[in-house]
């Protein structure tokens, strides 16, 4: 490569090894800016071509002109993420009236600025350097709606839409067969979860609720507002939850009999390990994951009442911890499934999961400043997560699932026969 030289002045030479390097970057720029204004001249151009067709050439005598010529107006277009500034033609009808160039009615039908600024912020972008993301423009053409403000209420409007596009998203049309719920911490905050698998093992995000587990008002909210979209609450269905007592009495109200509850086993060796001291936790959860793999509801409970007796007398907590709910931890054990898909409802850790990718994008929220706020973010994260849902880890055993409810409401149905049978007899 040539190396720097001086002329004969004495002042340093541009070589033409150093001049080739910015070639590449000098064209680039070039070319870009053409093409932007190139494309900027197009759109006056289309935009006078339809004023043209309206109110005939410039300083044409028409007998039966309909529309007039009413100058320009500052207007402004969405290009490569932001607002830049055109001269708008316009036109009025004999009578007065303006008239909408149809390319223009076209394109400010809708604002594409708002999902730009929520797939931003979603791929984790702060407000703050939404401009820096994008690309430049020459500096020529005047440009607006990127400032901080601008984009975080581009942000808000964006989430809140989300929101309501996913809180009135019909459910009649998903043959969901099980429910998982549960409630995730954001600040001072909780939301609640509810996730459906259809009898294909596909996942679904069916709503969010502000409140607590622990609130009977908050959880049934949200499952009267799930039933009102279209899940039935007359038909079985294998509902997974964490041990808190009012979503237990929501779940039951809700659904009755049909409800086939199974409690999250993850919850409980987190509640039973929390109530002992930190030399007994691995091993009295190693014995409970020992007494889920075997696969036996009925070993499985003589293994975790054995464990719950021998904790008794030093940590009763944990043993009291251990034996409340016990039965419903092992209800999807007795309905036969495969490994895999059996792990995969035995627990809520797909809300879990599901809630890492919300995390992930709220990080830079220094305060979450009310409920709204949250189930905004939530509901933003989940919907971009849903992107990438996967089936249900060992879906294909998900017929047998199918099998089993259905079995059970047949025999509710027999069951309410007999019932009104007897009662006319």
């Amino acid at each position: 490569m040539n190396k720097s030289a001086k002329s004969k002045d004495g002042r340093k030479a541009v070589v033409p090894g150093q001049l080739w390097l910015h070639l590449p970057g000098m064209v680039r720029e070039a070319l870009y800016d053409t093409v932007i204004g190139a494309g900027l001249a197009c759109v006056d151009e289309a935009l006078e071509v339809e004023r043209v067709a309206l109110c005939g050439k410039r300083y044409a005598h028409l007998a039966d002109r309909q529309a007039l010529r009413a100058g320009h107006v500052a207007s402004s277009l969405v290009l490569g993420g932001r607002r830049v500034a055109v001269q708008r033609p316009r036109a009025r009808s004999v009578d007065g009236r303006e008239l909408r160039l149809p390319s223009w009615r076209e394109w400010s039908a809708r604002d594409p600025l708002d999902e730009r600024a929520l797939e931003q912020m979603v791929l984790g972008v702060s407000t703050r350097g939404y401009v820096r993301w994008l690309e430049p423009l020459p500096e020529a053409v005047t440009v607006r709606g990127v400032s901080k403000s601008a984009v975080s209420e581009r942000f808000v409007y964006g989430t809140e839409r989300k929101l309501a596009e996913l809180m009135s998203r019909d459910l009649r049309e998903l043959r969901v067969v099980a429910l998982l719920i549960d409630g995730v911490h954001f600040g001072e905050h909780v939301v609640l979860a509810a996730v459906g698998v259809d009898a294909h093992g596909d996942k679904h995000v069916l709503g969010l609720r502000e409140g607590a587990t622990e609130n009977t008002g908050a959880v049934r909210a949200l499952l009267s507002d799930l039933v009102e979209r279209g899940l039935p609450p007359d038909r079985s269905l294998l509902i997974v939850i964490d041990r808190a007592k009012a979503l237990h009495k929501a779940v039951v109200e809700m659904f009755g009999t049909h409800a086939l509850i199974q409690r999250c086993r993850e919850h409980k060796k987190r509640n039973v390990t929390d109530a002992l001291p930190e030399r007994l936790r691995a091993s009295v959860r190693n014995a409970m994951n020992q007494a889920y793999a075997t696969r036996d509801s009925k070993r499985a409970r003589r293994l975790l009442e054995g464990l719950a007796r021998r904790l008794e007398h030093q940590h009763p907590g944990a043993a009291a911890s251990l034996r409340e709910g016990l039965e419903e931890t092992l209800t999807v054990m007795r309905l036969g499934l495969p490994a895999n898909l059996e792990r995969g409802l035995s627990s809520t850790n797909l809300i879990e999961k599901l809630f890492g990718r919300v995390r992930e994008i709220g990080r830079r929220v220094k305060r979450w400043q009310s409920g709204t706020m949250v189930l905004r973010w939530t509901a933003a994260g989940v919907l971009e997560a849903e992107r990438g849902f996967r089936k249900l880890v060992g879906h294909r055993g998900m017929p047998i699932l199918v099998a089993a409810l259905s079995a059970r409401d047949v025999q509710f149905n027999r069951n309410s026969e007999v019932d009104v049978a007897e009662k006319a007899a």
